[in-house]
C-alpha cells in the first residue's frame, strides 16, 4: 500500500537554467496559512521561533523557518525541518487561524546573477535590490499563476505556488533562464 502521508514532488527530479541561472526544486517543507490579528504577533512569535512581522513585504526568518507578510492579518509560514508547527500553534493561546497547506504547494529556488531577470521575465513585481531586498516576499503573479516570492540573497529567490501550477511555473523560469543575462 502507498504511504499517503508522503508524496513525490511534481517536480521531482527537474532542474534547469542557464550559464546565468540555476533552476531547483527546494526541499520539502511544511507550510501554513495563518491569519491572526496584530496584537496576536507576539505570542505567535514566540510559538513559532521565528518574528511573524507586521509590515509589507517583510519576512522574518530563523533556522530554515520562515514567516511571510502576505496581508494586514495573513502570513505564510514555511518550515524546512520537519517540524510540527501546527502543535505549536495550537498551543500559542492567543487567537489565530491556521491552516496545514503543506501539501498544496511547491517551491522552485531560482539562483544565480540572472535570478532577477528569469523572475522578471513573467513577473510585473519590481525585483531590483533596491525596491525587493534580501528578505522582502510579496504574494504577485507570474505569467497567469499566482505566486509567492522571497529574496533569500542578493541574487537567491524561492517561488512558492500551488502544485497544479508547478509545471507552467518551472517551464516559464525555464524560458525566462534562458534569456537572463547577468
Amino acid at each position: 500500500m502507498a504511504d499517503t502521508a508522503v508524496r513525490k514532488s511534481v517536480l521531482s527530479g527537474r532542474h534547469g537554467g542557464s550559464a546565468a541561472v540555476r533552476l531547483t526544486p527546494a526541499p520539502a517543507a511544511t507550510r501554513v496559512a495563518l491569519r491572526a490579528p496584530a496584537e496576536s504577533l507576539a505570542a505567535l512569535s514566540a510559538s513559532l521561533g521565528v518574528k511573524v512581522p507586521n509590515a509589507p513585504k517583510t519576512s522574518g526568518r530563523s533556522q530554515g523557518r520562515a514567516a511571510l507578510w502576505l496581508g494586514p492579518d495573513e502570513w505564510l509560514i514555511i518550515d524546512e525541518s520537519g517540524a510540527d508547527l501546527m502543535s505549536g500553534l495550537a498551543n500559542a493561546g492567543v487567537a489565530h487561524s491556521a491552516t496545514d497547506v503543506s501539501h498544496r504547494n511547491v517551491a522552485i529556488i531560482v539562483s544565480g546573477p540572472g535570478a532577477e531577470n528569469t523572475i522578471s521575465a513573467g513577473c510585473p513585481q519590481d525585483l531590483s535590490l533596491e525596491a525587493f531586498p534580501v528578505g522582502a516576499c510579496s504574494r504577485t503573479l507570474f505569467g497567469k499563476a499566482e505566486i509567492v516570492v522571497l529574496r533569500t540573497e542578493e541574487d537567491t529567490f524561492r517561488v512558492e505556488c500551488w502544485r497544479s501550477f508547478a509545471d507552467f511555473v518551472f517551464g516559464l523560469l525555464a524560458e525566462g533562464a534562458e534569456d537572463a543575462m547577468h
